[in-house]
């Protein structure tokens, strides 16, 4: 039996603010990755996700990162003036420069 993963469905702005308001680490990822994949206004996707870069819990840090690099590459659209010193500074961090690696690679490979 094969898994699959599941798609990523679009989420209300209203409905991302209550899960990014909500302490919760699932639903601010789940918030995350949902407006990264189907929000059309990069910049207010960019500011959540930067909003969430130094956050407590490694996962949602993780994701925030990883949703950068998913805006790049799904909607060719990025600060890079502003993201890429950020990501870079979070580089030097050992348990999350894996993620800051792919999510510059997609950057520098989607965003001109």
């Amino acid at each position: 039996m094969i898994a699959r993963l599941k798609e990523i469905q679009p989420i209300d702005r209203k409905l991302a603010e209550v899960a990014f308001s909500s302490n919760n680490p699932k639903n601010i990822c789940d918030a995350l990755v949902r407006v990264a994949y189907h929000d059309d206004d990069y910049q207010w996707v960019q500011n959540k996700c930067i909003t969430f870069l130094h956050s407590d819990d490694l996962d949602v840090r993780r994701l925030a990162i990883a949703c950068l690099g998913h805006l790049a590459r799904i909607h060719n659209k990025l600060d890079k003036k502003l993201v890429i010193p950020l990501l870079e500074e979070m580089r030097k961090d050992k348990e999350i420069e894996g993620v800051v690696e792919d999510a510059l690679d997609d950057i520098n490979m989607f965003v001109e």
